[in-house]
């Protein structure tokens, strides 16, 4: 299948500290993967280069067989590759029918007529309503965000992502912060994404991680040392070491 996402050996450094040293890896419409590590492994960093909120030293980034080489992180995200953040970036007093609202409009080039407006927007109440739907968000869809749980901000976070219509879709964390009674909820948004959407998740909830993943590729000091199945990675000896450690043993890996 031809990749719809290739990064090839993307590095960066700052002063004299590799960060991200040759990372590569290719997603196919479709796929779910996972990228672990440890803490100050190079995970955040490498998503904020492929997003363009970072320039690289050198190295290729493709969306669709097109390079995004110099493109800015607004227009990565109208190509279709659209992430998600660590920290929830809504907007409190605005409410979730309203945050959908802006992403369609945002998607159309019709932000201009966003307040006041979209109500007689028939095209835009219907798939906002959709994605509320979807999302489980139809109780809080005209509450403040300052409003509505933790869970639900995470959720409208992903909704928000979608109305976007990414080809590719960067979760950074999408169950930080995220009390343990409402992570089924965001199980059952990951499971209920498109399944031509390729989506790649950090996640340190090894738990969740290996719930949703297909594949799993591994950081360490920016490189990779690891990618391939999720069973796999949990017998590997050189990512039980770097970091899942006592998680493998408790999976029952010799």
């Amino acid at each position: 299948m031809t990749p719809v996402f290739e990064v090839e050996r993307l590095t960066r450094s700052f002063g004299g500290l590799a960060v991200t040293q040759a990372v590569s890896l290719t997603m196919a419409p479709g796929d779910r993967v996972a990228l672990i590590g440890p803490n100050g492994a190079g995970k955040t960093t490498f998503v904020n280069l492929v997003t363009g909120h970072l320039k690289p030293n050198s190295g290729i980034v493709r969306l669709a067989g097109e390079e995004l080489g110099g493109m800015s992180p607004m227009q990565r995200v109208r190509r279709g590759l659209v992430r998600s953040f660590q920290v929830t970036r809504l907007f409190p007093e605005m409410t979730p029918r309203e945050h959908l609202a802006l992403a369609i409009l945002q998607r159309q080039g019709r932000t201009g007529r966003m307040f006041g407006t979209f109500w007689t927007m028939p095209d835009v109440l219907k798939e906002s309503g959709a994605l509320l739907a979807t999302l489980g968000l139809e109780s809080a869809a005209d509450l403040k965000v300052a409003e509505i749980a933790y869970g639900q901000q995470r959720l409208l976070e992903i909704a928000f992502a979608l109305a976007l219509r990414p080809k590719v879709l960067l979760l950074d964390e999408p169950a930080a912060g995220v009390p343990q009674s409402e992570t089924p909820r965001i199980d059952a948004a990951l499971a209920g994404l498109p399944a031509d959407l390729a989506v790649l998740m950090i996640e340190h909830d090894m738990d969740l991680v290996f719930r949703f993943a297909r594949r799993v590729i591994v950081l360490a000091a920016g490189r990779i040392i690891f990618d391939g199945a999720p069973g796999d990675a949990a017998k590997d000896r050189r990512v039980r070491e770097a970091y899942l450690g006592s998680y493998a043993d408790d999976r029952g890996a010799p």
